[in-house]
């Protein structure tokens, strides 16, 4: 085969010259958005595969079906910018990617299917590394370390064991702070990045960030600086994670399904909440959700649509009427407003802190986040305001809203 000359540095670029090189057991790596912890990753990936022929690598999210539109995508844009593309096949049935002259493969798991990782094995060479992408929404240590476990065994000489985590530093509360960042540890590199060293950012991309910075300052904590979130002061305390059976749970007695819409578009995303409630147990399952950016009114219903929801009654964010209209006249007919009232925030938040909160493990990660960095504003000398940040809570508004139904149902009218 032909060989063509790149210069690494300039494909690459700059500020991840010790990440690049480090050999280490965990090479963690927290950061804002455009910091390119993602990309930088997927390109060490595929260029050190191909320098070292007996490698193997396994590349993690929480969910299995996450991995299509963003690690696949991206190392697959990796093999393109090191022009190495003719060499490489990747393959959607099954998802993976495979080098083609040696064999060697990148396989793609998630942790809603634990038996695909404890049993995995490679026909070429060895398992040497692994990446979680979004490691923030591993909520659970232990998850994390079931695959710590499996990577393991002795690898032949300049052959290294390393797993890399990447994430958004959402809660300064996380384990991954503890674990990796609080404690000193030979075998540890912790670094953190943002969109400055990013020289492939447009002025667009560094103005979208300037906007950040004066209008949702927390968020740029977390997105721009890739510093912690804030984590004193929660709004909602009582949750957790669980792997449930929403199936099941809609059967018993006392449970109805609720939906809330919260629209968005450039700066913020559109979200989708589903639930179901038990008012008298006071119990909360949210057991699905839809979060992402750029959704037009057809979108959005196409969504709905795509997820079997389109007979549900969904309260929509009553601030855009004409978007409501749009989407029923798509076909969604039994969405509504909501209906918000004086104070509707606060008595929303009040209402929905009685119950007990489960979110589902797998398939509701942006809630979970949400969640974690969810908290009461401060004035100036630091005493909680009895009103929420306006800032992570497009999902949790989108509960609110569901949630109508259960708090005042004489409001809402499905005719």
């Amino acid at each position: 085969m032909s060989s063509k000359e790149i210069s690494l540095q300039d494909t690459v670029g700059k500020g991840y010259a010790d990440f690049w090189r480090y050999e280490g057991r965990y090479r963690v790596v927290k950061g804002g958005r455009g910091s390119k912890k993602s990309v930088t990753t997927a390109l060490w990936i595929v260029y050190n595969m191909m320098k070292m022929p007996l490698s193997n690598t396994l590349v993690l999210r929480k969910t299995f079906n996450a991995h299509k539109d963003s690690t696949f995508t991206q190392l697959k844009w990796a093999a393109n910018r090191l022009k190495v593309s003719h060499l490489w096949h990747f393959k959607k049935s099954p998802l993976e990617a495979i080098y083609k002259p040696t064999g060697q493969m990148i396989l793609f798991r998630g942790l809603d299917d634990p038996m695909s990782i404890t049993s995995i094995t490679v026909e070429n060479g060895y398992l040497c590394w692994a990446w979680f992408e979004e490691a923030y929404q591993l909520m659970n240590e232990d998850d994390f370390d079931k695959v710590d476990m499996s990577i393991r065994g002795e690898l032949p000489e300049g052959y290294f064991k390393q797993l890399t985590l990447s994430f958004n530093p959402w809660n300064e509360k996380h384990w991954l702070k503890k674990r990796f960042f609080d404690v000193p540890n030979d075998n540890v590199m912790a670094i953190t990045t943002n969109y400055r060293c990013n020289e492939f950012l447009g002025d667009d991309d560094r103005a979208l960030f300037e906007w950040m910075k004066k209008h949702k300052p927390k968020r740029h904590k977390v997105e721009g600086d890739g510093d912690w979130g804030i984590a004193e002061g929660a709004v909602y305390e009582d949750w957790r994670e669980e792997d449930f059976d929403y199936r099941a749970i809609a059967k018993m007695k006392g449970y109805k399904a609720v939906f809330g819409l919260d629209f968005g578009y450039t700066n913020d995303p559109s979200a989708l909440v589903c639930a179901l409630v038990n008012k008298e147990e006071k119990k909360l399952y949210i057991f699905d959700e839809h979060y992402e950016h750029g959704m037009k009114n057809d979108d959005i219903a196409a969504m709905i649509k795509r997820k079997e929801y389109a007979k549900e009654r969904i309260i929509a964010d009553s601030s855009e009427p004409k978007s409501i209209d749009e989407i029923r006249g798509h076909g969604i007919g039994r969405i509504r407003a909501a209906d918000k009232g004086p104070d509707s925030v606060k008595a929303g938040i009040q209402f929905i802190q009685q119950f007990e909160i489960i979110v589902h493990k797998f398939n509701c990660p942006n809630i979970a986040i949400e969640l974690s960095g969810y908290v009461w504003d401060q004035n100036k000398a630091g005493k909680f305001l009895n009103r929420p940040v306006d800032d992570f809570n497009h999902t949790l508004d989108a509960l609110r809203y569901a949630m109508e139904q259960i708090r005042k149902p004489d409001a809402i009218s499905f005719d």
